[in-house]
């Protein structure tokens, strides 16, 4: 019987594609465990708020003194919070389920033409959650009621570092899910170099397509 091209491999190679699939396995549960951890933190500082003002944001909402804040952004004519964002909160864990499967699935079945795809699918989720989180905030910052108590030139709130609305100083920055998310990234994007690898040596390398 003629060996098969994983028969043919050395114990080496093997190995390597075992760390490439557990290392896609660990990135997946990076992106499933980031779904129940805060991806982003907001302090607003005024003089009558010495303390702070906090917001973290979900995936699936936001808490902290969200009552607070909306009743601050009602003065000068934002929209409430809580009704920014419903379908990404919605459907966020079918988003970040579907990117944890996608990542072991295309480890498993891509080809070496599709190698890239699995982290590319990864790097969607925390680049996709900035690139709306963005969004957002401009949008909250200048799609203001104009019949508002307070009348402000329309400003694009700090999505990270600090900032300045009204007499409010604002600061935004990542939290731990977001990070979560990002070594899921990084584990993807070793896993598909360690992958590159086994592809040069695979004894199928030169029929090796869209599927491995």
């Amino acid at each position: 019987m003629k060996p098969t091209p994983v028969q043919l491999m050395r114990t080496w190679e093997v190995k390597r594609r075992r760390v490439v699939v557990a290392l896609s396995v660990m990135a997946a549960a990076c992106f499933g465990g980031s779904w129940f951890l805060p991806w982003w933190t907001f302090r607003l500082f005024a003089p009558q708020y010495p303390k702070g003002l906090s917001l973290v944001i979900h995936l699936t909402g936001v808490q902290g003194d969200v009552a607070e804040i909306d009743t601050i952004n009602h003065y000068i004519g934002m929209h409430s919070l809580s009704a920014s964002a419903l379908l990404e909160r919605a459907a966020s864990h079918w988003i970040v389920g579907l990117t944890a499967a996608a990542v072991v699935v295309l480890t498993l079945l891509a080809g070496r033409k599709l190698g890239w795809l699995g982290m590319l699918i990864g790097l969607g989720l925390p680049l996709g959650f900035v690139v709306d989180t963005t969004y957002w905030m401009y949008k909250s910052g200048h799609d203001l009621d104009d019949r508002a108590p307070i009348t402000l030139k329309p400003f694009m709130p700090a999505v990270i570092g600090e900032g300045k609305v009204g007499q409010f100083l604002t600061e935004a920055w990542p939290a731990v899910g977001f990070w979560v998310a990002v070594a899921g990234v990084v584990l993807l994007a070793i896993a598909t170099w360690q992958r590159a690898r086994v592809c040069r040596v695979c004894p199928a390398h030169d029929e090796c397509g869209t599927t491995c």
